[in-house]
């Protein structure tokens, strides 16, 4: 019988994990989640699930929807990937961290099947998540698309809504090279006649949803076209929360909507849940918009959110963000924009197999950096990252290790100046 950190070791060490090894976990069909749905007894066909997809964003708009949902006095399931500090983050009750007892018994108890079916560290750990909602009852289950969509684990649940937050360039070996292939997969998470939510419309991925969705007779909006918020506030929302009046079309939907998740880009986020809200509620999901209010004003105290443009200290201001792609790395550098300070620290790492010189054509090059590899085999060697930053006009020192980088950031910096963290998750995971 295995204890919980040997269960934990196990599913790490034992079960190919994408985040760490990367392409050779990848599995190209659904027929190992559904095998083990199977055996578990198929717990997700009673569940409520509201499927939450997209590029950037979709973690920030299952949080919100969860709060929202926990506000309203429903029992709600967040299942999310992937954790920063706790593996227990994946899979929550109202904001209750699955059980670590939970989690031994499971993994002991399935360890058999696992290995029968070959299961992932994801199919398993998905399971894991279904089994215990069922167990526990939950009134509605939000699931966050790990990667891509169709070929998706989470793609095996039927829900009350599909919802895609944004499409850009990631994960393009598996998903495709343009942005109407990467949508094609997104899409495959819309269902037949189930309402779909698109988060921001783009000229070269609106028809492929809208195609998607008109072959499957699934009803369809998009969310900039619904919602759009004007910010208020001296400070907002560089490094202080969003403060916003809210219009549905061009009427006064919400006033002063405050949300404590910081960063511009929450706008576009916000925008997706409230559209998301006004379908289900027209569906007859009873839904005030009080109770909007105060569940994404609570997300973080109901959810506990944490690494999308977080504040970990004043002096120096001190920021961190997991945006690890194109367009994450592009609203990062536009947020940094926004802050006044004397000189900006950035303690970058990547992984392997993203864009990177894309990804470093984008950073400030008056930035002092600090590069480093996260603990992770997927991370990419912090000398070979300078050598590419130095293409870029990047210029910066090598240090050992993430905490040493931090520490040395930190230690360089005085109170006027900018410490950002940040270039990939598991920099930020090892930061907090």
């Amino acid at each position: 019988m295995r204890t919980y950190s040997e269960s934990l070791n196990y599913l790490y060490d034992q079960l190919p994990m994408f985040h760490r090894i990367g392409a050779a976990a990848y599995k190209a069909d659904l027929k190992a989640t559904m095998d083990f749905c199977r055996q578990l007894g198929n717990p997700q066909s009673g569940i409520k699930a509201i499927h939450v997809g997209g590029t950037n964003g979709k973690g920030s708009v299952s949080h919100m929807l969860s709060s929202i949902f926990q506000v309203c006095g429903y029992k709600t399931g967040l299942y999310t990937s992937p954790h920063l500090k706790d593996f227990r983050e994946r899979i929550r009750i109202n904001g209750k961290m699955i059980p670590k007892s939970y989690v031994t018994h499971f993994v002991n108890d399935k360890k058999d099947i696992v290995e029968e079916l070959h299961l992932s560290f994801f199919e398993m750990v998905f399971g894991m998540a279904l089994q215990y909602f069922k167990e526990n009852q939950v009134d509605y289950g939000i699931f966050e698309v790990g990667m891509g969509g169709r070929l998706d684990s989470t793609n095996v649940v039927h829900p009350l809504i599909s919802i895609i937050t944004n499409i850009s360039p990631d994960h393009t070996q598996f998903l495709g090279k343009t942005l109407k292939e990467i949508a094609l997969e997104k899409a495959g998470i819309i269902k037949a006649n189930i309402p779909v939510v698109i988060g921001e419309s783009h000229p070269e991925t609106d028809g492929v949803f809208k195609a998607a969705a008109k072959k499957v007779g699934a009803p369809l909006t998009f969310a900039d076209s619904q919602f759009h918020l004007n910010t208020t506030g001296p400070s907002a929302p560089v490094t202080g929360n969003v403060l916003a009046d809210v219009y549905f079309k061009d009427s006064l939907y919400l006033k002063d909507l405050e949300c404590p998740l910081k960063g511009n880009y929450q706008q576009k986020n916000i925008s997706t849940v409230l559209e998301s809200i006004r379908v289900l509620a027209e569906a007859g999901l009873p839904i005030m918009t009080s109770q909007v209010s105060e569940g994404i004003r609570k997300v973080v105290l109901n959810t506990g959110f944490s690494g999308r443009w977080q504040v970990l200290r004043q002096k120096p201001l001190t920021i961190c963000d997991t945006g690890h792609n194109l367009e994450g790395i592009r609203l990062i550098t536009e947020q940094i924009k926004g802050i006044n300070y004397k000189k900006l620290h950035f303690v970058l790492g990547m992984v392997n197999d993203k864009d990177i010189r894309g990804m470093l054509s984008l950073l400030p090059a008056d930035a002092r950096y600090y590069f480093c590899r996260a603990n992770i085999p997927r991370g990419l060697d912090a000398v070979e990252l300078s050598l590419l930053a130095r293409e870029a006009g990047l210029m910066g020192t090598v240090y050992p290790s993430v905490g040493d980088a931090f520490r040395q950031a930190l230690q360089m910096a005085d109170d006027k100046d900018l410490v950002f963290i940040g270039g990939s998750t598991f920099v930020v995971a090892e930061v907090l």
